[in-house]
């Protein structure tokens, strides 16, 4: 497998994805699909057999915090711990298994805070780490749970406890600067990059919060990380530097055309498990809250201000809301600044907001396998409003664009498991979750291409699969035929991934 430009390719006799068409070839030249038909002349293009392959276009993850998902590997795994007692155990344990001496960070990642009986504490946690920097990241990356030294490490004051929201963000943002190896780092991202492209994805849009993304992913390309589209983000914080260096949404970024520059992300709330979704009503919960309906981390009126001035220069913006009220103010911020972009998970929604959603020609980037993972805290925390909970089939009834992703590392970078969670809303024996809102296998597929079909002129971003998950469409109100179709979904295995015409992956 080669990952240099292959300036004309021709793809003989695949099958495209979900129809019983007849073979057809595609012919991929200078970055796009040039040509569609049956038995095409080579005209001296590299020719390759698909024959018994289904092509559908490449895959894109529209939400994705690239950097944590590529550190994901080499960090302390503390998914499903029942409460801060295991998770200190588990830093324990990998503390003992390491380098006497070793004095380099630490960071763990999994840990959510919606059924614990106790809270983090910084002071337990020291016990534990001595004077190692450890940084442990909440599964839902809303929160952060630091040992003194890593605190001092970058120049804070200890907190007794946990961290969330603004206050964690802006610790988060600073990871970069701890000490770390280069070779580690492009080693982490060259995994996942190669592990991305093996599931056909061609393209990310990267909402890391770092600062000046879009001026390194540039570099990273051209050091070889050159295996998919990448949409880099800016945050309010670094707002200025991208208006100041004039960079607009879709600018090409670098000169194989691999990076654009993506929006300003705005968090404007919390998460469900962390509490701190904002929200019409208050969260059913006997825990005393700061406020029982959640936190607004950015009000209307600044919130449309950023917007506005996002907007004059150029970018559009990714607001992450994922609660009701969340949402209508950002719905607010947009109507009234005139910005273009999308609202990120809208996990939460108000029915009645989705046609002005729709109007406004606002995008719902929407994370379904979620919904596996907060089935039953939403069932504790918002039981009288879990059927308006990851609404698919009402937003797109309303004429709202979807676009699916998986906020990696909140779930993984699998837009399979992300398709298969949007068709049968279990993945356990449990009968669906609000099946009324679940989508179908062709509707998750259209939510996952970026808008290209293999037409002429689309693309030449092309994946082809050992078997068509697509070929059997189902009602969404079938549980026992949703489950078959989402287990398609997880069996896929893809054959060939091709993006702008060269090939990333080889199966």
């Amino acid at each position: 497998m080669s990952t240099t430009s292959t300036p004309h390719l021709l793809l003989r006799g695949v099958l495209p994805a979900g129809s019983d068409h007849e073979p057809v070839d595609l012919r991929l030249r200078d970055g796009r699909v040039a040509e569609r038909g049956p038995d095409l002349p080579a005209k001296g293009a590299e020719l390759l057999d698909a024959s018994g392959t289904w092509a559908v276009p490449g895959l894109w993850d529209q939400h994705v915090h690239m950097g944590q998902w590529a550190a994901v590997g080499r960090r302390v795994d503390l998914a499903d711990t029942s409460g801060p007692g295991e998770v200190l155990a588990r830093v324990r344990a990998h503390l003992d298994a390491g380098e006497p001496g070793d004095d380099s960070l630490v960071e763990g990642f999994g840990w959510r805070l919606g059924g614990w009986a106790d809270l983090p504490s910084t002071a337990a946690l020291d016990e534990v780490a001595g004077s190692r920097p450890v940084v442990l990241i909440s599964g839902d990356c809303h929160g952060g749970w630091l040992s003194s030294a890593a605190y001092r490490a970058l120049g804070v004051e200890p907190h007794p406890g946990h961290v969330d929201e603004d206050e964690w963000f802006a610790l988060w943002a600073r990871l970069g600067e701890l000490p770390q190896n280069p070779r580690a780092v492009h080693a982490a991202f060259d995994r996942v990059l190669r592990e991305a492209a093996a599931r056909g994805v061609v393209g990310i849009t990267d909402l890391e919060h770092a600062t000046g993304l879009w001026r390194e992913w540039p570099r990273r390309v051209a050091a070889g990380l050159d295996r998919l589209r990448v949409r880099p983000a800016t945050y309010p914080t670094t707002l200025d530097d991208a208006l100041g260096e004039g960079v607009r949404t879709g600018d090409v970024l670098d000169d194989l055309g691999l990076v654009t520059m993506g929006p300003l992300k705005v968090i404007s709330d919390g998460s469900l498990n962390t509490r701190t979704a904002w929200c019409c009503e208050p969260f059913v919960t006997d825990d005393v809250l700061p406020d029982p309906r959640g936190k607004s981390n950015v009000g209307p009126e600044e919130l449309a201000q950023m917007l506005r001035r996002a907007a004059a220069g150029g970018l559009q913006a990714a607001v992450h809301a994922i609660g009701d009220a969340a949402l209508a103010d950002a719905l607010d911020a947009f109507e009234a600044s005139g910005a273009r972009g999308s609202i990120e998970h809208a996990q939460l929604v108000r029915l009645e907001d989705l046609p002005r959603m729709a109007r406004l020609g606002i995008a719902a980037s929407v994370q379904p396998a979620h919904l596996l993972d907060d089935r039953d805290v939403t069932d504790a925390l918002w039981p009288d409003r879990a059927e308006r909970c990851f609404a698919l089939a009402a937003m797109r009834d309303a004429g709202v664009e979807l676009r699916l992703g998986s906020d990696a590392p909140v779930a993984p970078l699998d837009p399979w498991e992300a398709m298969a969670a949007a068709v049968h809303r279990s993945a356990d024996d449990r009968a669906p979750w609000v099946p009324d809102q679940a989508i179908t296998p062709l509707q998750a597929l259209a939510a996952s291409t970026d808008g290209q079909h293999l037409r002429v002129g689309d693309r030449a971003d092309v994946v082809l699969l050992a078997s068509d998950p697509f070929a059997v469409e189902v009602d969404p109100r079938d549980g026992a035929a949703t489950a078959e179709a989402a287990a398609r979904l997880r069996e896929v295995r893809v054959s060939l991934t091709v993006l702008g015409g060269r090939v990333t992956h080889e199966g």
